[in-house]
């Protein structure tokens, strides 16, 4: 019998991070080894089982990434940009262990230094682990063959007021999806806001909106339209819990069997390709 996955969390009492980490604690072929607080957080020292109001399982939240990635095969990361790089940079440096990170809002200097850690050590990073919404990007691809002269991409997403970064990372996600496609860059083509006299809409270019309100998980939907038809392509989440499974199904993916996989920078279409 092949043993459980071996693995540790960063950022493990956020929204997402409890969500991954009650996952791993669910799962017959997953185990939690470490996981890291901040500093300051008052979680530090504390049991993760106890902090998730379970029983206790022997893991304590560490301050220190090398005290709480020591017996894991990868890490999961849920935390901020910031962390992220410092995280990635510093397991690129002692050779692993391999990380998944669902991070979003990095800049793209940010982006280069994870590419460049992603030299050294496998390193998948998803703006959404949910595998319905990896389906839903390559769907965007395929509709943005499609002439731009004729056909208008305008994209829309809708999260709880707690989320800080916008427009979302998975609507960035999906208009780079859109642009690639059409052999273009999304920051040349992107319209993040309107507001006030604008004129007409110029050809080729990608629209984004944006809304905040109440505890909604995450609603994204890409709109190509044509003067005669509209394709809409639209996923709505209903429970975090799609995130977290989805991250322990990227988790099993770059374990490969064990194996594990060659440093490289994946995304969750790697994951729906098998």
């Amino acid at each position: 019998m092949t043993r459980p996955i071996r693995i540790a969390i960063l950022g493990s009492t956020g929204r997402l991070g409890r969500a991954i980490t009650a996952a791993i604690l669910d799962s017959s072929d997953c185990q939690l080894v470490g996981a890291m607080v901040r500093s300051e957080s008052s979680f530090a020292g504390h049991d993760i089982g106890e902090i998730l109001e379970r029983r206790p399982i022997g893991v304590a939240a560490e301050t220190h990434l090398e005290d709480a990635v020591e017996n894991a095969d990868l890490v999961i990361d849920s935390s901020l940009p910031v962390a992220t790089i410092a995280a990635a940079q510093r397991l690129a440096s002692l050779g692993g262990p391999a990380l998944v990170t669902g991070v979003t809002g990095m800049t793209s200097q940010q982006e280069e230094m994870l590419a460049a850690a992603a030299q050294r050590i496998p390193v998948l990073h998803a703006s959404n682990f949910s595998l319905g919404v990896a389906v839903a990007e390559a769907l965007v691809a395929q509709a943005a063959a499609l002439p731009a002269r004729d056909w208008d991409i305008e994209i829309s997403e809708t999260h709880h007021k707690m989320k800080a970064d916008a427009p979302s990372g998975t609507a960035v996600m999906l208009g780079r999806a859109a642009a690639k496609k059409r052999g273009i860059f999304l920051e040349e083509a992107a319209i993040w806001s309107r507001e006030g006299s604008m004129g007409p809409r110029e050809t080729g270019t990608i629209g984004f909106a944006s809304s905040r309100g109440g505890s909604i998980v995450g609603e994204h939907s890409v709109r190509f339209i044509a003067e005669l038809e509209e394709i809409t392509i639209s996923h709505r989440a209903f429970d975090r819990r799609i995130f977290a499974n989805g991250a322990l199904e990227a988790a099993r993916w770059l374990f490969a069997d064990g194996a594990g996989r060659q440093p490289g920078l994946y995304t969750m279409q790697n994951v729906v390709a098998g």
